[in-house]
């Protein structure tokens, strides 16, 4: 899942098991969506881009998570945006592209960065016939005590709201690394996409998904998230805690 435990964008099944005690034999298998991206691509000949679909399986001893998160793909030189309109100017169909990506920014409200900055504004908790759970995002530190509760079998997905700003922001993902009892039981990568700098924020909605029940699937987890793009660049990292219970809190 993303926050919790079950299937978002990387869907994980957390192996419990009601007969027994939930810990033999548990094997995670994940799956990643590569969400659309902030713009609709298009390839050289002007056509839309495609949602990339990967899979990918793997068990709670496994490092793959933090293997990833030391790798830094080569992304090559970076340009200013005004380097950006700029380069390749004759070419029609990356004209086009740009254009597209950038929209109607004003380039000399930007400025001469090359870093791209991203400030993650909000996340909410949708779940039919409830009102939406805002959390609130620390700017510095984790979250004090239980942030969010929730209920057993539930369906709902997340709605994450994000500024981007000086430059464009390619490949922000999100990743979420959830912990039982000091055994990790999930690990979710989502896909944002790359998007341009612009005064309005962005809204990110992942698919909807189940949190798990029985006895064994209630109790506290401890988490971590973090936002970060496709060079590696950290925008926002916290840790924190929630329940998963028989039944919503009382509002």
């Amino acid at each position: 899942m993303s926050l919790a435990v079950g299937a978002v964008s990387s869907s994980t099944s957390m192996g419990f098991d009601e007969k027994g005690d939930g810990a033999e034999n548990a094997e995670v298998s994940e799956k990643k969506t590569v969400a659309e991206t902030g713009l609709a691509e298009e390839n050289v000949d002007g056509t839309e881009g495609m949602i990339r679909t990967m899979s990918e399986t793997s068990i709670y001893a496994t490092e793959d998570e933090e293997d990833d998160e030391g790798k830094k793909i080569e992304l090559g030189p970076q340009y200013t945006l005004k380097e950006h309109i700029e380069k390749d100017k004759d070419d029609e169909s990356l004209r086009r592209w740009k254009e597209q990506l950038l929209g109607s920014v004003d380039i000399n409200s930007v400025g001469e960065s090359l870093e791209p900055d991203v400030k993650i504004l909000s996340l909410a908790i949708k779940s039919a016939g409830r009102p939406d759970m805002l959390l609130p995002i620390p700017e510095n530190g984790n979250p004090k005590g239980t942030w969010f509760t929730l209920k057993e079998g539930s369906r709902y997905s997340l709605v994450f709201s994000f500024q981007v700003s000086n430059n464009i922001v390619s490949g922000l993902k999100y990743t979420n690394t959830v912990w039982k009892t000091g055994v990790k039981v999930d690990s979710t990568k989502e896909m944002f996409g790359t998007f341009s700098p612009q005064p309005e924020p962005y809204t990110h909605q992942v698919p909807e998904e189940t949190t798990p029940s029985g006895l064994f699937a209630r109790g506290s987890y401890s988490a971590r998230t973090k936002f970060a793009d496709d060079d590696n660049k950290c925008y926002l990292e916290f840790s924190y805690t929630f329940d998963i219970r028989k039944d919503w809190l009382s509002t």
